[in-house]
């Protein structure tokens, strides 16, 4: 399953590879998938078959051992669908001799584990994509430095993350339902150029809903937006004590005007839920409010989103939810996956669900009530957080990528870790008017622009899960996008975008072995064990929204 085990520890028990011999590691088997584009999936290993998703919900079965293709699935897309956010697929689950797979045109699937022959196929938001902005008008007219570029993004719900099954099951959650815009680079080989937030109501609510093993019925739904309070407190501040930026007598006064707002309100569900078995609780992240950044027809805190949700897992009912950030002005969405541990709290243990947020703080909650345990020492640097946008433009870090972004951390509970991949790359935060035109009023429009002035990078860092407080950091070149992997043997493994597979000490974080590789290394590794030997694989995709080189393959590693 996505996460390793149902806690989402991405943490193997395997310890024939070691820092010892860690070096000796060789490439296995190279499998060329056919497919040019950002890779974002786990591959699962069962029974000595790998079962992988590609971009665009192709699926391939591979001798684990060997890499020969046993069995392929081409999806076939509904054209009419729009493609919010790209063609990568966080993963697959296998269970019942069956694989799961949620795709990007907001279909659930299941296909014979052995044949790759499809069993059923659900349409989970029955056709209701919710309301698509037409930007042709915009075409042109938006300027950046250093020039005009060309709109493109919009609403379109899909499915990103990979399924969790429980309790004869399918979990899953949809995205793009926050509508937002993007700025393309005039260059289609680097990164995105900036995002774009414009007030009016677009999209619809996200949900994470549950669907029967055998059949795909719908069991439970839970929308991601309240229908009723979705305004809540009019917080000034976050709950850890951050204050923000709120005009909350403004909001208040627009409430009348904005009634219905919720009913586009966004807060796409990206990450795969964790699972506690014991007491039957789901945890899981929720995206921004819509319209992204541009909070003036939205008022109020725009619960549920930009917050982890815990839900009872056999019933979807709400336990208790924790807003990072009330009334979201920042993309500060909770993309990481949530990771279950048990923490050691002035001596007592504490049944814990952590989180890496792209604020850059791993927070920490007692999982059966929602207390805050602690906020970590920040894992990437801060500057102007929460600050509002200017004519001029504001700097902020960490921006609309994180901090964390949907990188899955690891654990390590014999070490008392967790590692997670961060990112530091600076954004200008700036206020835009487009003047008067063909008789229509003047549209005021805010964009969110990373940085390319040679300022960032990527740190990967180990943190104690008892404290919150930093242990190591290992510095990369970009900004780190993929997951960690960890090993009772004491490795950390990790890639970075120029290509290059690592290896790391968990107790120091010194590298002690890297693979390079034509594409970039964005995606999570797994460890898995067949016939005695101990295998590392991952996909060799790259990644198009941050300019890393894309590529095509899956490959394993084992030691000489």
């Amino acid at each position: 399953m996505f996460g390793g085990d149902w806690l989402h520890q991405r943490h193997v028990r395997q310890s024939t590879i070691t820092p010892v011999n860690v070096n000796q590691l060789a490439e296995a088997w190279s499998v060329d998938t056919g497919i040019d584009a950002s890779f974002q999936a786990t591959p699962i290993v069962v029974d000595g078959v790998m079962v992988v998703s590609l971009p665009f919900n192709h699926v391939m079965a591979l001798n684990a051992a060997t890499g020969k293709v046993l069995w392929k699935y081409t999806h076939e897309r509904l054209k009419k669908r729009p493609m919010c956010c790209g063609p990568a697929n966080r993963g697959v689950a296998v269970h019942g001799g069956k694989v799961f797979m949620g795709t990007v045109d907001s279909r659930l699937i299941a296909l014979d584990f052995h044949t790759g022959r499809k069993v059923w196929d659900v349409d989970v938001t029955g056709g209701e994509q919710g309301i698509q902005e037409d930007v042709s008008e915009l075409q042109g007219q938006i300027t950046t430095e250093p020039g005009k570029r060309e709109v493109s993004g919009a609403s379109g719900a899909g499915i990103n993350m990979a399924p969790m099954v429980y309790g004869g099951k399918v979990i899953v959650g949809i995205t793009g339902v926050g509508y937002g815009l993007h700025l393309d680079s005039p260059d289609p080989n680097a990164p995105l150029g900036a995002v774009v937030g414009i007030a009016g109501n677009y999209g619809r609510r996200g949900f994470m809903a549950a669907f029967d093993e055998e059949t795909g019925a719908l069991v439970w739904k839970f929308d991601t937006v309240p229908d009723h309070g979705w305004e809540g407190r009019f917080a000034t501040h976050t709950p850890d004590g951050v204050k923000l930026p709120r005009n909350i007598a403004e909001e208040k006064a627009r409430l009348a005007q904005h009634s219905e707002a919720w009913k586009y309100g966004g807060g796409s569900s990206w990450s795969t839920p964790a699972i506690d078995r014991k007491n039957g609780m789901l945890y899981f992240g929720t995206g921004n409010p819509s319209p992204q950044m541009e909070g003036s027809s939205r008022p109020g805190d725009n619960l549920y989103t930009t917050s982890l949700v815990a839900l009872d897992a056999n019933t979807g009912q709400l336990k208790w939810f924790f807003q990072q950030v009330p009334h979201d002005l920042w993309g500060y969405d909770v993309a990481s996956p949530p990771v279950l541990f048990t923490a050691r709290v002035n001596g007592e243990p504490i049944p814990a669900v952590g989180q890496a947020g792209k604020t850059g703080w791993f927070y920490a909650f007692n999982r059966l009530n929602g207390k805050l345990l602690y906020k970590s020492e920040p894992f990437v640097p801060h500057n102007n957080m929460f600050a509002l946008p200017t004519k001029e433009g504001t700097v902020i870090y960490p921006g609309v990528v994180g901090g964390s972004n949907w990188s899955p951390v690891s654990v390590d509970e014999q070490r008392r870790l967790v590692f997670i991949a961060g990112i530091h790359w600076p954004v200008k935060y700036q206020l835009h008017e487009l003047p008067p035109r063909d008789g229509k009023p003047g549209l005021k429009y805010s964009s969110m622009s990373p940085l390319e002035d040679g300022s960032k990078y990527g740190l990967l860092t180990a943190i104690n899960i008892d404290t919150g407080k930093k242990v190591w950091q290992h510095k990369v070149k970009d900004p780190m996008i993929g997951g960690v992997l960890s090993t009772d043997s004491g490795l950390v493994f990790s890639g970075e975008g120029s290509g290059e597979f690592f290896a790391l000490d968990a107790s120091t974080g010194k590298r002690l072995w890297e693979a390079n590789n034509s594409a970039g290394v964005n995606a999570p590794a797994v460890s898995y064990t067949v016939d005695g030997e101990q295998y590392i694989a991952v996909a060799v995709g790259g990644n198009k929204l941050f300019g890393y080189t894309q590529g095509h393959t899956v490959k394993a590693w084992k030691l000489r």
